[in-house]
């Protein structure tokens, strides 16, 4: 997967569609990613230690990796994720100013 933790990345596609955000944790085998405070939903929960009254908590919902974009830090501008080789190193680079990310 071309998106690792901690990477800028912005929603193309849904309900935050423009929205920004940090990748939390990226969930290889079902191709998603957890962004906080993007793509939350509202859960009823019965009371317990975390919620001693119950009610509705919101909870962040991953997000399908065909539903964002890397934002490049050095541009500042949506990019796709090319990869160049250096001796026996992968790196990962901007497809629009040729940066290392």
């Amino acid at each position: 997967m071309k998106f690792k933790k901690g990477d800028l990345v912005r929603v193309t596609a849904g309900k935050d569609k423009g929205r920004e955000g940090k990748i939390d944790r990226v969930y290889a085998t079902q191709r998603k990613v957890l962004v906080p405070d993007l793509n939350v939903y509202k859960k009823h929960v019965k009371k317990n230690e975390q919620a001693p009254q119950g009610g509705l908590v919101e909870i962040a919902r991953p997000l399908a990796v065909g539903k964002i974009a890397l934002v490049c830090p050095k541009c500042k501008k949506v990019t796709r994720i090319g990869y160049v080789l250096e001796g026996k190193t992968k790196s990962r680079i901007c497809r629009k100013c040729k940066a290392k990310i």
